[in-house]
């Protein structure tokens, strides 16, 4: 168990432990203009009060039309900075590093959020759906580097980039999505192309320290292209690697027989056993000993904790002293939080109204 309390730097960051909050959307908590809420702030205060080494603030849109929700958090605006900074600062008074995931849907945007959904091809069969110009290309890679800026100025260590779950950047990466036959399409370099120029202008207009992480999705067609993806983004400037899925969960590759966890966290085993930079696993790891072992055995340098750091804030507390947490209890029905925060039945929301 020692591991996971283990101190670890990124750049100029000392971070605490392994544990991370991975980021995840408080649906309802903000308005259609994408402000902070204080619901947002007593929230991540509470997480990293109790000691999470990483908090990674949920996905946060760099423009308006490109959404998940419409209560969404922005940062497409300089006038989200100010709110965003009571963020910062409540984590930072816990000693947590703190990260802004950003974050655009591509060719999920809804319709009440715009008429048409723009990403690296048109899906054939949906007339919403259109290819994207290179103007509007860079367009939106402005976009990702202003919002950028900002997570800096309102005083964030770094971001992520949401490269995964079927959004824009895992669109483009994916061959079965991205049909584009210019440069940013048919090879594997071409599909990387975008997200490689995004990262490429954040480095060059953010100052130093600051972590550039990616949240990468591995299953496209093979874990062998998913690994050259995690040594791509490396090569090309990315500091910390926290892999999920491409949004469909059926390609997940998958996991030997005999590896107690499941294909998502086997797939960011094997990626950490390719790249040098550090390793987020996640999804169903859920208890201290699971947690511990991964990092014990070097088969990933940090965990995410999700739903059960939720449910009981003080998990990572527990994971020292050996109390018994309260643990998610996977809702048969689905999980109530998705479609609002504080329908989960077993999270005490505590908000100063």
């Amino acid at each position: 168990m020692a591991e996971l309390f283990s101190e670890i730097k990124i750049k100029e960051f000392k971070i605490k432990n392994r544990v991370v909050l991975p980021p995840m959307v408080n649906f309802g908590w903000s308005d259609d203009k994408g402000f902070v809420s204080e619901k947002h702030v007593q929230h991540y205060d509470r997480i990293s009060r109790n000691e999470a080494g990483i908090i990674i603030v949920e996905a946060t849109c760099i423009s308006r039309d490109g959404r998940v929700a419409d209560s969404q958090l922005g940062i497409w605006s300089d006038e989200h900075v100010e709110g965003l900074k009571k963020i910062t600062s409540a984590c930072h008074k816990h000693g947590a590093v703190v990260l802004i995931q950003i974050h655009h849907s591509g060719l999920v945007v809804k319709e009440i959020i715009s008429e048409f959904a723009y990403g690296p091809s048109a899906i054939e069969g949906n007339p919403r759906t259109r290819e994207l110009t290179i103007e509007q290309m860079e367009k939106i890679k402005q976009n990702f580097i202003d919002a950028a800026i900002r997570a800096k100025n309102a005083m964030f260590d770094g971001i992520e980039l949401h490269g995964a779950h079927g959004f824009l950047l895992n669109q483009f990466t994916n061959e079965k999505i991205n049909k584009r036959t210019d440069a940013y399409g048919g090879t594997f370099s071409g599909r990387m192309r975008y997200p490689t120029e995004i990262i490429t202008g954040i480095k060059n207009a953010v100052e130093e320290p600051f972590i550039l992480g990616y949240r990468l999705g591995v299953n496209h067609s093979s874990i062998e292209e998913g690994i050259d993806a995690a040594k791509y983004l490396e090569k090309n400037g990315i500091d910390i690697l926290h892999v999920s899925h491409g949004g469909n969960k059926d390609e997940i590759n998958a996991k030997p027989a005999g590896f107690d966890y499941n294909n998502v966290v086997y797939n960011g085993t094997i990626v950490k056993k390719n790249v040098n930079v550090p390793v987020i696993t996640v999804n169903e790891i859920q208890t201290p000993k699971r947690a511990s072992w991964l990092i014990e055995n070097n088969l990933s340098d940090f965990v995410s904790i999700g739903r059960d750091l939720l449910v009981d804030n003080k998990w990572v507390i527990k994971a020292g002293t050996g109390e018994e947490i309260n643990y998610c209890a996977h809702c048969k029905t689905g999980c109530k939080r998705h479609a609002a925060p504080e329908n989960c039945p077993y999270y005490e929301y505590e908000y100063d109204e």
